[in-house]
């Protein structure tokens, strides 16, 4: 009898033939090219949009000198003491303009937002000010130009003040708003398909038999989407039958721009999402030298972008963050965003054994002093769905890392910084 010989599996410290995560993140980025359509949206409906062309400024903002104080408004020439006296000839208001001349030794009670009379260049706050009548005494030393908002301070006329590949955030809406600029050309939202494998999965609300359990990927899936600004397309629970998994995959691509599945990945007798990824469109891998999440397929359907995600949630939520995410943040158009990883120290041991990168579910905390530092959830098994609900980071270990003891400077990825 031949010897038997053990095929490789996720449980090896290191597989042959899979990618590390740099790896894979630059096949992901290479094969994605971004959407060029484009759509107009009025200026409140652009929230979360990506901007299909830069912004570029119409007018100075603020368009003309303005008070930066209510006070009064004079020739910065009178300064000549710490105390002073001018005659107050008038006031202006925001959107009244005074209209007159001033001369020295005279002023104008402005407020905050008015429009500077072209004779003045310099505002009193009204605190340091006594007034007896239209006679008004200056008391304290005072600078020649302060308290004055210049036309063009904001922006200036011609200035870039957004770029294409930007999102717009709430505090763009009223830049954008500032300038005039009622609607925005922003690229469309990407479409997103998915859907869960495995004859085990029932929906919320039916009643479980023996060996099956309730499917919460889809529901973790569809949270982590509504953050973004995609279409989702829900197709629900697809069972393990090639038939029925075909059409699934023919139907979302054909809606979608990218496609994500969960379970049926790995190499079981009814994982069948990878071979008919190979029937209808390409596999560029499906292996990755992390955990969890080491079996993770990536190709194409025609145009559509493929991820088959593997099925212990855990996993799921790990490769959608590490390699989906930057994936749909980049197919739609928007400026890759910086990779937030901070360096604190960890109090809790660590288990690992070299070869693999592993992503450890953290806690960040401030101790008894203020100083932040970082603890385990716990048990890191890929179906403890719980340890993802009270962390509140990745704890990032290297492929040659054997482990860590207690007080030991690690490197977190906080989930803040994910969405």
């Amino acid at each position: 009898m031949a010897e038997f010989i053990p095929q490789p599996s996720c449980a090896d410290a290191h597989e042959p033939n899979s990618l590390s995560i740099s790896q894979a993140t630059q096949r992901i980025t290479d094969l994605i090219l971004p959407i060029t359509e484009s759509e107009t949206r009025s200026l409140r409906d652009a929230l979360d949009f990506v901007l299909h062309t830069d912004i570029i400024s119409p007018i100075n903002v603020p368009p003309h000198n303005n008070s930066a104080m209510d006070g009064y408004a004079i020739h910065g020439s009178d300064i000549t003491s710490d105390k002073f006296s001018l005659r107050q000839v008038g006031i202006a208001y925001a959107g009244q303009p005074f209209d007159g001349a001033i001369q020295q030794g005279e002023c104008i009670r402005i407020m905050t937002g008015a429009m500077m009379p072209a004779d003045c260049d310099t505002v009193i706050m009204q605190e340091h000010v006594e007034v007896n009548d239209t006679l008004i005494t200056i008391h304290g030393l005072h600078q020649h130009g302060q308290n004055v908002r210049m036309a063009g301070e904001d922006l200036k006329f011609d200035e870039a003040v957004l770029s294409e590949g930007h999102k717009i955030t709430p505090a763009d809406l009223g830049l954008i708003a500032s300038l005039g600029i009622a609607e925005l050309t922003v690229k469309r939202r990407i479409r997103v398909a998915f859907f869960s494998t495995g004859d085990e999965l029932r929906s919320i609300g039916e009643e479980l038999q023996a060996g099956e359990i309730y499917d919460s990927n889809r529901y973790t899936l569809h949270g982590m989407l509504s953050h973004l600004n995609v279409e989702i397309i829900d197709m629900g629970v697809v069972p393990d039958q090639k038939q029925a998994l075909r059409e699934a995959l023919q139907q979302a691509s054909e809606q979608a721009d990218v496609v994500l599945t969960t379970g049926g990945v790995s190499v079981g007798d009814a994982d069948y999402v990878k071979e008919m990824l190979t029937e209808l469109g390409k596999v560029d891998f499906w292996k990755i030298a992390m955990k969890p999440g080491r079996p993770l397929a990536f190709g194409t359907i025609n145009n559509t972008l493929f991820f088959g995600l593997p099925g212990n949630p855990v996993s799921v939520m790990v490769t959608f963050y590490q390699f989906a995410l930057p994936a749909l943040l980049q197919l739609s158009g928007e400026a890759a965003p910086v990779k937030q990883l901070i360096q604190v120290n960890c109090v809790s041991p660590i288990r690992k054994r070299a070869g693999r990168f592993e992503f450890q579910r953290g806690i960040l905390f401030q101790d008894n002093h203020g100083v932040t530092q970082v603890k385990t959830t716990g048990e890191q098994g890929s179906g403890i769905l719980r340890s993802m609900s009270i962390a509140n980071c990745f704890i990032l270990l290297e492929e040659q890392c054997d482990g860590i003891e207690p007080n030991t400077i690690v490197t977190v990825q906080p989930f803040s910084g994910l969405i």
